[in-house]
């Protein structure tokens, strides 16, 4: 495996991309991409000037996985958007790498911190149907994970959970905040 930019250039590569995130988000979280089109216009909008959009290709050159990265507050923060490994690779360390990666190259950016969204619209934690309110960080102290949300796979990576957004998705439906510093 390798990692590489993603580039307007490579059609096959943007076309293996969308695929990868359209199939991988279609279960769990279909409004996210609904469409091979939708998925298709988000790798394309990775491709503005100040983003980074990195793939993992495997030996033969598939697309097995994909990271972007969108600078804020000048490019001193980072949010991670989006990560997808592909069903077949994944225990593999592909997401891991892919984090990594991405890291080293808001490093030598400048960036200091990077931060994700990850939704829970499925039931996933004991975050989701809850009523968040008036004690959201009593909430977050006590988060189990229900059903392999992927918030415990970013804190092994040295994320931690910075908030969250209750009914972002609809009632019972938070974002989870989680974030980091990269800067060494």
């Amino acid at each position: 495996m390798q990692i590489i930019d993603l580039t307007s250039e490579d059609e096959q590569a943007i076309q293996q991309t969308a695929q990868l995130l359209y199939e991988s988000f279609r279960e769990h979280h279909p409004a996210a991409w609904p469409t091979p089109g939708d998925a298709v216009q988000e790798v394309r909008e990775s491709f503005a000037a100040d983003r980074i959009s990195r793939i993992a290709v495997d030996d033969d050159g598939s697309v097995i996985g994909w990271i972007g990265g969108q600078p804020q507050y000048g490019g001193n923060v980072w949010e991670l958007h989006p990560l997808v490994v592909s069903e077949a690779a994944r225990g593999r360390g592909v997401g891991r790498a892919l984090v990594n990666d991405l890291e080293a190259q808001l490093r030598a950016r400048g960036g200091s911190t990077l931060w994700l969204g990850t939704d829970d619209e499925n039931n996933q934690t004991s975050l989701a149907g809850a009523d968040l309110y008036p004690n959201v960080w009593e909430h977050i102290r006590n988060i189990r994970n229900l059903n392999h949300h992927p918030y415990e796979f970013y804190q092994r990576l040295g994320f931690v959970i910075v908030g969250v957004l209750p009914d972002a998705n609809g009632p019972g439906k938070p974002d989870i905040f989680m974030a980091k510093r990269i800067s060494r």
